[in-house]
């Protein structure tokens, strides 16, 4: 009689490596990587009007950030497995809405794939924390933003050209991406996350963990890196094209921009080796300041489009190192009993940018062309760049062992 033994793999989940949660991160940037330029035009063609524009993004802000906010609240009572899978699916209810078309359909697609993208973060951090050692943590987010590249690439100005030739076609690529990536969540077997996120004393309610995280100023500090980071990613992704077209150029020019833009993350090894030949701070402060510089260039130069958008380009390649390494402060600093709770609240940086630029944006469109939200954003930049003289020296570096 033959013992029929069920296989090591299927019993025991290997331990997920950074080039697992590469990919996850990877497929995901196909699916948002096709609508990143799709849904600021969408949006602006169903409403007709910037200022419309800018307080549709602005109360979707709200909602998503206090979505964000209630998943580790909602994580004691459903598994993060099965909270990673309602918001992929929450995602793909979104590209479906968008795909049936009508402004109804436009904006309830944008606040559902919102919602469902934090939601998305907050559990992959979450998982990062638990599997991820803290040295290892700049490479990680390398890997995620090289295997993303191809995704973030060739994504916006295919989905701008998708939608020129069938409206619904760049949605229902996006579902599909959609689909591959719960497969791959799935392959990956990641659960619900390493023993020590399941504490023993209830999930703290919201306003607890805030009050934890504003007692500690080394979040607070990485946080708001976060934050005005993602506000200059905003201002590209969503007023850049808006001010393309009033210049008179074609609709096709911001997603052309964002793609170039993106082709800069095939450079991101490079970028994380310079950083670590220097320090997380010098990093840091480089691309606020050189960021803030070319913002403020963008501006000055507003009334020739093509110098502009040249300004803007190189700002952009700015972002990508603060991508690198401006969240770094925060993931270092959180502590292993508060993966999932401060988890949260680093996800609600998108959030909390996806309010304050369009709120900014739209009181400087009352006054000022959407050029003058380039300077807005340059001085937000600038600010951080003083910010970041507080961060420690040898941040991030290894530490050296002990004499034995």
């Amino acid at each position: 009689m033959f013992e029929r033994r069920i296989p090591e793999w299927l019993r025991h989940a290997p331990a997920p490596s950074l080039r697992g949660f590469a990919l996850l991160a990877g497929v995901e940037a196909v699916a948002r990587g096709l609508l990143v330029s799709v849904f600021p035009l969408s949006v602006y063609a169903a409403l007709g009007d910037a200022k419309l524009v800018s307080e549709v993004y602005f109360l979707t802000g709200l909602l998503s950030l206090c979505a964000g906010l209630l998943v580790p609240w909602l994580n004691r009572y459903i598994p993060r497995r099965w909270l990673y899978a309602a918001a992929a699916l929450t995602y793909l209810a979104g590209t479906l809405c968008a795909a049936a078309g009508g402004t109804s359909g436009v904006v309830v697609a944008l606040v559902l794939t919102t919602v469902a993208t934090v939601s998305l973060f907050v559990c992959f951090n979450a998982y990062v924390l638990d599997y991820v050692e803290r040295v290892e943590l700049g490479r990680c987010e390398t890997l995620r933003m090289f295997y993303s590249a191809l995704g973030w690439t060739v994504g916006p100005v295919a989905g701008v050209i998708l939608m020129e030739w069938w409206r619904p076609a760049p949605f229902l690529l996006s579902a599909a991406a959609v689909a591959a990536l719960l497969g791959v969540f799935a392959v990956m077997r990641l659960g619900n996350g390493k023993l020590i996120t399941r504490a023993r004393r209830p999930a703290a309610n919201p306003l607890r963990y805030l009050g934890r995280f504003f007692a500690q100023p080394r979040l607070v500090t990485g946080w708001t890196f976060a934050v005005i980071r993602s506000c200059g990613w905003w201002i590209y992704i969503v007023y850049l094209p808006i001010y393309a077209v009033e210049s008179g150029l074609s609709d096709q020019t911001g997603g052309i921009m964002l793609s170039a833009t993106n082709a800069i993350l095939f450079l991101t090894p490079i970028m994380l080796r310079w950083m670590q030949r220097r320090t997380v701070r010098i990093a840091v402060r480089t691309g606020f300041a050189c960021a803030a510089l070319c913002f403020l260039a963008g501006w000055g130069l507003s009334a020739t489009p093509l110098p502009a958008l040249a300004a803007l380009f190189a700002a952009s390649a700015f972002l990508v190192l603060l991508d690198i390494c401006a969240g770094l402060p925060f993931l270092m600093a959180v502590k292993p009993s508060e993966r999932t709770e401060m988890s949260a609240v680093y996800a609600s940086f998108r959030d909390v940018s996806g309010i304050l630029t369009p709120g900014a944006a739209w009181l400087v469109l009352l006054a000022a062309p959407v050029a003058g939200v380039f300077v807005v954003g340059a001085a937000a930049l600038g600010l951080c760049w003083g910010l970041a003289a507080s961060l420690h020296p040898r941040l991030g570096a290894r530490r050296l062992a002990a004499p034995g």
